[in-house]
């Protein structure tokens, strides 16, 4: 069932940009402290920890 799924090289690479992108803009949203920074800091943190597990357990095929 979980042969078919891996990550290509464009999709990991892919992935670790959102990652990135995702976790820079969580650490903005933590040290501003903006009134609705608690939901921002959902919308941030959630891919980016998805986009981890998934670089993390999802094999790379080459």
């Amino acid at each position: 069932m979980f042969e078919t799924l891996y990550l290509t090289p464009a999709t990991g690479a892919l992935t670790v940009f959102v990652v990135v992108v995702c976790g820079h803009l969580y650490r903005q949203n933590w040290k501003s402290d903006a009134p609705n920074a608690r939901l921002r800091a959902w919308l941030y943190g959630v891919p980016a920890g998805i986009g981890l597990l998934a670089l993390a357990f999802v094999p790379l095929k080459f």
